[in-house]
């Protein structure tokens, strides 16, 4: 699917540490949750041959990015400190440097100190803050200061509250609304390297959900890349009456339509399933053929 207004031109690549990453083709981003609470896989990652293999399969499926998570943010996950949340990091970031030396690694928090510890120890390549700024303050310094590509994403509240009772009038504007503020505060400070992530699932209602993402398209109006994490959430699986362990149909379909209308990175659980979403969508965007009566 094409822009239907050309004017603005996205700017598909960002810089890690040096490396220019191109996103003129989608990049998946698997999810690994050292994490004993996350919705799908929590307590799944917790011994270091686990985490293991769960690095070699993300990377084996072809994984652009590993997402690295330390602190569950499903509604009513328990609160850990920061200290707990850098020893839980250590331990995969450790893993992953030291064996797969040239994979790109983001680091999910919303946390600044977590991000300038997980930078300057293991040259993490991309923070990625599920409250844009929002939980602290000093993250939006903190990136300027790191120089490293951030996601920002939209949560209306906080994980504790922010599925009791959502509300917009308007759901698409205001949160391209929230997402003009943060740009301009992000600019002033000199940060470049952005990505947008409009937060499926995080302080919306299954109807929510699928205005974002039947009108994904509207957020290349901020001329960067777009990042959708639909992967075995409840707008899949509560809708459908199943559960996240039989939402990987479900997600696939979702990250089709998410590519379809211009998503560039897609955050998943299953990454040989998306893979497949952005390389059949690939060919068929690239296919074309004459018109009859031409």
């Amino acid at each position: 699917m094409q822009p239907k207004d050309t004017f603005f031109s996205k700017k598909l690549t960002i810089n890690c540490h040096g490396v220019i990453i191109d996103l003129s083709v989608p990049k998946v981003m698997g999810i690994l949750n050292v994490t004993p609470d996350s919705f799908y896989d929590g307590g799944k990652y917790a011994k270091e041959e686990e985490i293991l293999n769960r690095i070699n399969l993300l990377t084996t499926e072809g994984a652009d990015i590993i997402d690295v998570g330390a602190y569950s943010s499903r509604p009513g996950a328990k609160e850990i400190s920061t200290g707990e949340e850098i020893s839980r990091l250590d331990i995969a970031l450790k893993l992953i440097r030291n064996n797969f030396k040239d994979v790109l690694i983001s680091v999910d928090t919303f946390r600044s100190e977590v991000a300038r510890w997980s930078v300057e120890n293991y040259e993490v390549d991309i923070i990625n803050d599920i409250s844009a700024g929002d939980l602290d303050k000093n993250m939006f310094k903190t990136i300027a200061d790191l120089q490293v590509p951030y996601i920002m994403m939209h949560m209306k509240g906080t994980p504790e509250n922010m599925q009791n009772k959502p509300d917009y009038k308007n759901v698409v504007q205001e949160i391209m609304m929230y997402f003009s503020e943060k740009l301009n505060q992000l600019s002033l400070l000199g940060v470049n390297d952005l990505i947008i992530d409009p937060g499926f699932g995080f302080g919306k209602t299954i109807e929510h959900n699928y205005q974002l993402l039947k009108h994904l398209e509207d957020f290349k109006w901020f001329n960067l890349p777009v990042l959708a994490g639909v992967s075995r959430k409840s707008m899949i699986y509560k809708f459908l009456g199943s559960n996240p362990d039989e939402s990987l149909n479900g997600t696939t379909i979702l990250n089709t339509v998410a590519l379809l209308n211009g998503a560039d990175i897609l955050r998943v659980h299953d990454v040989k399933q998306a893979k497949e979403a952005v390389h059949l969508v690939q060919k068929l965007n690239e296919s074309n053929i004459k018109n009859w009566y031409e």
